[in-house]
């Protein structure tokens, strides 16, 4: 981003109130047995409106970090499950804002028809930043039927081939930890994402909040949270093993303090990235060390859809 608008660009979550095809009864109820908004996002009680989270977000970053240009995060809940109209009426609320050159749009794979597409796509042909940021998790569908997702593989596969078709990029978010699912399981989903093609990742260590059916299930001890050390060899070895075009987006996540149950290395995001970045300069390794460049560029971006 400093490189291409010369100087740094920040995103700012936002809340813009919708919500998601397995909470309102479409495709199921409860959501996501792991999910609870509030755990991370700061607007998601009872969120203003989106200009006003805009104005406010620039307020507190241009203070912090001193960035005066910004992305608008839509992160909470699905940010296209809603009509079209209302859809454009609220990215152009925070495009309106002055220093906003684009939008990252977080979602889910089966929620993203190619009309959705096509406005995204228009933004960026007026020249904003955009991301569509597909919130995969794992490429089982065993996993994704076990945390209720509501989606399988193969939605993400069409979702994410539509957005290419499109020319957007497309950010994937996986989650290392899940039930049922063992680190080697973890690094398989990152392969299978990889040989569908992808622009960004976003790796989550899976955390334990209130208020979620997985904190009923950690209680009674149907779930073991994810060790330190198992996410710091996993993120490590993904690292590693991706091309230098794409970029990661995150390594880990975080939660409200009031929130989190476990595990509570969760809640210290530098320990969690020097020990990255530790175990790579420990192993004299870095970013795609440990890939066959020439072979993956075919699987990542296919025709018509070159590396960024």
């Amino acid at each position: 981003m400093r490189s291409k608008y010369g100087e740094k660009v920040h995103k700012m979550a936002i809340n813009a109130g919708f919500t998601c095809p397995n909470r309102d009864g479409s495709k199921g109820t409860g959501g996501c047995t792991f999910c609870n908004n509030s755990s991370f996002s700061p607007n998601a009680r009872k969120p203003p409106s989106v200009h006003d989270q805009v104005i406010s977000g620039k307020h507190v970053i241009r203070k912090r970090t001193g960035a005066k240009k910004y992305i608008a995060y839509f992160q909470a809940y699905t940010n296209t499950y809603a009509d079209i109209k209302e859809l454009k009426r609220t990215y152009d609320e925070a495009l309106a804002v002055e220093d906003v050159i684009g939008l990252s749009i977080g979602t889910r794979p089966d929620c993203v028809p190619d009309p959705v597409l096509a406005l995204l796509a228009d933004y960026q042909q007026q020249g904003y930043e955009i991301w569509i940021e597909l919130g995969l998790q794992s490429a089982f569908d065993d996993t994704l039927e076990r945390v209720n997702r509501g989606h399988n593989f193969a939605e993400y596969v069409d979702a994410a081939q539509r957005a290419r078709g499109f020319r957007l990029q497309v950010c994937t978010h996986l989650i290392i930890g899940l039930p049922g699912e063992s680190m080697q399981k973890s690094f398989a989903s990152f392969n299978r994402v990889l040989e569908v093609g992808t622009q960004g990742l976003k790796l989550h260590p899976l955390h334990v909040v209130k208020g979620t059916q997985l904190a009923n299930q950690w209680r009674r001890g149907e779930y073991t949270a994810i060790l330190f050390d198992d996410y710091i060899d996993v993120a490590t070895k993904m690292i590693q093993h991706t091309p230098s075009e794409i970029i990661f987006h995150r390594l880990t996540a975080t939660a409200q303090p009031d929130l989190l149950l476990a595990p509570d290395w969760c809640s210290k995001k530098w320990r969690v990235l020097n020990a990255i970045h530790d175990r790579l300069l420990t192993q004299h390794s870095r970013q795609a060390d440990y890939i066959d460049n020439s072979k993956l560029q075919r699987k990542l971006y296919g025709t018509g859809m070159s590396g960024r």
